[in-house]
This record gives C-alpha cells, structure tokens and sequence, in this order.
C-alpha cells in the first residue's frame, strides 16, 4: 500500500490539495494543474491562479471495482468536468444518486476526504465534485 505522503511535504503542497489552483500564461491560456510551460502555446511565464472550481460534467463513468485503498468507496462515479474557466479536471462526484447525473449537469468543487491510512492515523483530503448547493 502508497504511504502518505510526510507531514512537512504536505504542509508545502496544502494550497493545492485545498483549493483548484490552475496556471494562466501571459497569453491568457487557463490550466490545471499549474505547469511550467503553457500546453498550448509553449509560453514560460505562468501566473499561478485560484480557479472557480464550478463547472459542468462533460462525461462519467461509475467505478465498480476500484485501486486498492479505495473500496470503502465503491461504487462511486468519476467524472471529467470543464470548469468555467476552460481546463478539464477528472474528479469524483459526491453527493449526489447515479442515476441523477447528466451532460452538461453543473457541478462545483468541495473538499473531502479521499481515503484513510488506518495504520497511521491518517486522513487524506482532497477536491470532489457537486452539485451546487442553492
């Protein structure tokens, strides 16, 4: 089994485990996650940006039999959702029934937790996907 990850790396990565940080270009390119160089233009100057974390689902899958650490959760669905902004994130869903999602169904992100390492006492968070809470 993956050990998680050691407590000072974690703290160094927190904002991007807790927030949809994405890059944007100097020619206005918007991905996720933050890379180096703009996948679409080749451009090296990136901006580091909080993205909106609202968007809508553009495909899913139900997971029925999923990787080890993970069957607590099963079946759970996973979904690619273009965020306002542009970038496709693959994310799961939560709260919601499987019979209820849709194309084009909008979604925003939450912070959840993503799997529990019982032998250290560890719980590791991260991003999912909802629907909007009005």
């Amino acid at each position: 089994m993956a050990r998680p990850m050691q407590v000072s790396r974690y703290w160094r990565h927190f904002r991007e485990k807790y927030r949809l940080m994405g890059g944007k270009c100097e020619n206005g390119h918007v991905h996720f996650p933050k890379r180096p160089v703009c996948p679409v233009c080749g451009s090296r100057n990136i901006e580091e940006v909080e993205l909106s974390g609202k968007g809508k689902v553009i495909s899913w899958t139900i997971v029925r039999n999923p990787p080890s650490g993970f069957e607590y959760y099963k079946p759970f669905p996973l979904a690619l959702i273009e965020l306002e902004e542009g970038p496709v994130v693959l994310a799961q869903l939560t709260d919601v029934d499987p019979e209820e999602i849709d194309f084009g169904m909008e979604v925003e992100v939450v912070t959840k937790k993503i799997r529990e390492f019982e032998e250290d006492g560890i719980i590791l968070y991260g991003y999912k996907f909802r629907p909007p809470v009005k």
